[in-house]
């Protein structure tokens, strides 16, 4: 029995708050600073901006194993350590440059415009 009180009491507040929730239409405020922007330009900037912060973690990178080479003073673990350290970071700017291409290219396919 109170169970089914739950249940019938659930009910009723889903059908007393369903008409507010499908009439409800949010226009934000003019003074305020809220995006107004779609979600695909949302998550693109998103990505975006992701793809700037690996390429920019990707150039530290060469440069620390840069730095690494040049001090290794003919030590032949750091200089194999330089190295690889300076392939991984070739690879993070190389994949950072791959996803802002792949992300040019979907925008390019999605966008869609008027001209024939």
């Amino acid at each position: 029995m109170n169970r089914v009180k739950t249940v019938i009491g659930s009910l009723a507040v889903a059908v007393m708050t369903a008409p507010s929730l499908a009439l409800a239409q949010f226009q934000a405020p003019s003074g305020t600073n809220l995006p107004s922007a779609s979600l695909t330009d949302i998550i693109t900037s998103i990505m975006n901006w992701l793809l700037m912060i690996v390429g920019i973690i990707g150039v530290i990178g060469f440069v620390i194993s840069g730095i690494m080479y040049l001090t290794a003073a003919g030590d032949e673990n750091r200089i194999g350590t330089a190295k690889k350290a300076m392939i991984n970071s070739i690879i993070g700017v190389l994949v950072a440059l791959i996803g802002l291409v792949v992300i040019r290219a979907v925008q390019g396919l999605l966008g869609g415009s008027d001209n024939f």
